[in-house]
């Protein structure tokens, strides 16, 4: 049977958002050059501080990518909690379908990224008596991140494929979001205004577990913004005037202040409304080339430190000094095939493990229906 028709008065008639697709692949390069520092990272057990500025090539150049570029997560938040109003408020049978969707889309590459880190770790721990970054290489931390649970608060840091911590968070935001859909329905602004304050709130209050409380903040907040839309709020030169006010609010609250987390917040949400601004003044969809682009963006952000940990194995063992990471074509090298993998990944590997998992559940379900 067909999907049902759209609730009414839930989805925006503007269906593809292109530059927020573009955004998205965007943003996972930016957590790229943040992470680019770890080729200066020697074979120790403890925090070592990289001298960004002295060793990062183009770094007058791209400093703010350098030394920001891990910001990107918020948007990746505030963006997922957008995109999913925009996918599930106005689908009836949501509800029913919401996990298996999750677990096609997202469990296939994180399982195997994580068993490929876990090997390459063992070798390099084999060769240099310590972890490469991530130091926490257990069976605890391998189980909880399994089911993708190694950063709800039970963890001890980061482990394995480190990056993956980010989704660990935003599966509880998913389970947020399922649970409070029918009166994210209702009330889709007040709703997701209400749970990103109250999230946000908890994290600047130093509660406990404080990254599960941003992503959640951050992914309501990306809701709520979808609810104004549905309310005739999706106008771009109102959202242009709202990144500009974001975004010198930002500077004033990071420059001024120093306070960098309302710094973060500002500016995340100032891009994401430039970004919504620019999508909604192209009625003649001329970004479309820019549709499928985001979709490499969860391939990009998961593969780039397993193509890291494969370079420093290689480096290290052929070379013998990783001086060769401070030159301009190999930091290139390194995003361009972090890029490569991630459409290549999405294309060859994730789209058909995706389809296979939902295949299998279909199956399974008919099995059930026949034995019943």
């Amino acid at each position: 049977m067909g999907k049902s028709p759209p609730l009414p008065g839930l989805r925006l008639p503007k269906r593809h958002f292109n530059a927020l697709d573009l955004s998205r692949l965007l943003a996972a390069c930016a957590v790229l050059f943040w992470h680019y520092q770890h080729f200066f990272v020697p074979p120790v057990d403890y925090q070592f501080h990289v001298n960004r500025a002295k060793v990062s090539p183009l770094y007058d150049e791209l400093w703010w990518l350098f030394d920001y570029g891990h910001v990107a997560v918020q948007y990746f938040w505030a963006v997922s909690g957008f995109v999913f109003a925009h996918v599930y408020l106005a689908d009836e049978g949501a509800r029913g379908r919401f996990w298996l969707a999750r677990v096609a889309r997202l469990w296939p590459l994180h399982l195997l990224t994580l068993g490929l880190v876990a090997v390459m770790q063992a070798a390099y721990s084999g060769a240099n008596g310590t972890e490469f970054i991530y130091h926490h290489q257990d069976a605890k931390h391998f189980a909880l991140s399994l089911g993708l649970a190694h950063y709800w608060g039970w963890q001890a840091d980061q482990s394995f494929n480190g990056p993956s911590w980010s989704l660990s968070t935003e599966i509880l935001a998913y389970a947020a979001f399922w649970l409070l859909l029918p009166g994210l329905r209702r009330s889709p602004t007040m709703l997701a205004l209400t749970a990103a304050v109250m999230a946000l709130a908890l994290f600047f209050l130093k509660a406990p577990d404080g990254p599960v409380f941003t992503c959640i903040g951050y992914f309501f907040g990306g809701a709520a913004v979808y609810g104004a839309a549905l309310k005739g709020g999706l106008r771009a030169g109102l959202l242009a005037a709202l990144a500009a006010v974001l975004t010198a609010a930002a500077l004033w609250l990071g420059l001024k202040l120093h306070w960098s987390d309302a710094a973060t917040l500002a500016g995340t949400f100032a891009a994401l409304f430039a970004v919504l601004a620019i999508d909604t003044a192209d009625r003649s969809d001329r970004l479309a080339a820019a549709r499928h682009l985001g979709d490499a963006s969860y391939g990009v952000y998961l593969w780039h430190f397993p193509i890291q940990l494969a370079l420093v194995l290689l480096i290290d063992s052929a070379l013998g000094s990783r001086g060769i990471a401070r030159q301009p074509a190999f930091l290139l090298f390194f995003v361009g095939a972090s890029v490569l993998a991630g459409f290549a990944s999405h294309r060859w590997f994730e789209r058909p493990a995706q389809k296979l998992v939902l295949k299998l559940a279909g199956k399974r379900r008919a099995a059930g229906a026949v034995a019943a």
